[in-house]
């Protein structure tokens, strides 16, 4: 097969199998290739499963790579975040070995740049891989009352972890239901130079979304419209208290069934990504490690498939889209 043959071969491809099958980045630069929710990524580092104030979580996902921007944020708001009283993070999905689309789950994700974290502190002990899997999520909300605070669940403590990751420059939006965002509209007292960057969105309830902004220099790194002024605590934040971001759209019952959605295809996607999902993989997780071969830990056997859910609904809108700019 020639070049061009097999080149318009990997571009016709569903993309989540094709990069959910990778299990390796590729070596060399670090780049972001298109927009959060349409793209992919070369020279990804892995968050090591295991640091003084993080534990990597779902590690059968294979979803803990990423940008080495992130991966560095990430360690920095772990190290910072015990300074507030926060004991570790609980990191969950990044992205995968070259990002891309997801098989479940996630719109977004897909150029390393975006990461989740539990809103669940880090115990004291180390979890077994097994726990990691299983721990189950706690959600902030009530679960019989809609779009109300739990007050067993929901601490100040949660509400200093989001200020803190909020006021990093490098932090573009974070994601999260918008009961935690009028929660804290409504009772945050200290500076509220950067709750704008809050953003409420349908799901996140047990865990925040950061997304970064795209990296100096990255000139095929798509950046997301900037979130204008204020804290948030406005109109845009009212429409989530409505029916209207809830209720099922009416369906015509003489409408005919829709067809199926066409699956994103590889060739959807930036003209990068047909080659990086091609290109050679690094020798091992531990030599793509962020930090090094030192970094790494070896977690011991990851079962091939998750026991629990991720906390994303992949039928909801995408982290791009729905309701008023988030």
């Amino acid at each position: 097969m020639s070049m061009v043959g097999f080149h318009d071969a990997v571009a016709d491809q569903p993309a989540k199998q094709a990069f959910g099958a990778v299990q390796l980045p590729t070596a060399g630069t670090a780049t972001p290739e298109g927009f959060y929710a349409k793209g992919c990524m070369s020279g990804a580092v892995a968050l090591p499963t295991d640091g003084p104030t993080w534990q990597a979580m779902r590690l059968s996902r294979n979803r803990r790579w990423g940008n080495p921007r992130t991966i560095a944020f990430i360690e920095q708001l772990s190290r910072d975040a015990t300074k507030i009283g926060w004991p570790g993070l609980l990191v969950g999905d990044i992205a995968q070995p070259r990002g891309g689309p997801m098989a479940s789950g996630h719109a977004s994700h897909q150029i390393g740049m975006d990461a989740d974290i539990w809103l669940t502190p880090m115990p004291a002990k180390r979890l077994t891989v097994q726990q990691r899997e299983d721990l189950p999520f706690t959600s902030m909300i009530l679960k019989d009352q809609f779009l109300t605070i739990n007050p067993q669940t929901w601490t100040p403590a949660q509400a200093k972890l989001l200020m803190l990751a909020a006021s990093y420059p490098q932090v573009q939006r974070i994601f999260v239901n918008p009961t935690i965002k009028k929660k804290l509209c409504d009772s945050w007292t200290g500076d509220r130079t950067f709750m704008g960057k809050i953003r409420p969105m349908y799901g996140h309830d047990a865990h925040f979304h950061i997304r970064l902004f795209c990296p100096p220099g990255a000139t095929n790194c798509k950046p997301q419209a900037a979130i204008g002024q204020g804290d948030g605590c406005d109109k845009s934040l009212a429409w989530w208290f409505t029916k209207e971001p809830w209720e099922p759209k009416k369906k015509d019952p003489n409408a005919k069934p829709a067809p199926p959605p066409r699956p994103v295809m590889v060739s959807d996607l930036p003209k990068a990504c047909a080659a990086i999902l091609n290109a050679p993989a690094v020798s091992s997780e531990k030599q793509a490690t962020y930090g090094g071969p030192a970094a790494y830990t070896n977690p011991g056997a990851v079962p091939v498939k998750a026991a629990a859910a991720t906390p994303d609904d992949p039928n909801l809108p995408s982290e791009d889209v729905g309701g008023p700019k988030p």
